[in-house]
């Protein structure tokens, strides 16, 4: 039964682009081998980490969209888990009519940080 998969692919931010394509090449093969069909590619861009993964506090994200039987995501998840560079990957169904562009940008921190409200000082002491 052929299923309708996304790829959000997560590489190292030091890979050369010709390795990078090298990877999104071989999975586009390995999903063709398979009787599967390549919907498209979408490259997201450098994005920062909420944590360091590797010591890197950066990655190179990449949407891949096909569709395939189960096996063929086996397969591949299996391949990307082994190959250099792919830091990340997760697999999950797509769904149709949704053709996410890259998530937004986070918004830039306030340049200035207000100043904190503070209670006045207790003037009067207890003991008198």
């Amino acid at each position: 039964m052929v299923v309708a998969y996304e790829i959000v692919l997560m590489l190292d931010p030091e890979l050369p682009e010709e390795r990078q394509d090298e990877i999104i090449k071989r999975t586009r093969e390995l999903v063709e081998r398979s009787n599967g069909t390549w919907v498209g590619h979408n490259l997201w861009g450098r994005r920062r980490l909420a944590y360091e993964i590797n010591h890197k506090g950066e990655g190179t994200y990449h949407l891949l969209n096909f569709d395939a039987d189960a096996e063929t995501l086996v397969e591949l998840s299996r391949i990307l888990r082994i190959t250099d560079g792919v830091m990340r990957h997760l697999a999950v169904r797509r769904i149709e009519g949704g053709a996410p562009g890259p998530p937004p940008e986070p918004e830039a921190p306030a340049s200035s940080v207000p100043e904190p409200a503070y209670a006045e000082a207790n003037t009067s002491s207890q003991e008198e």
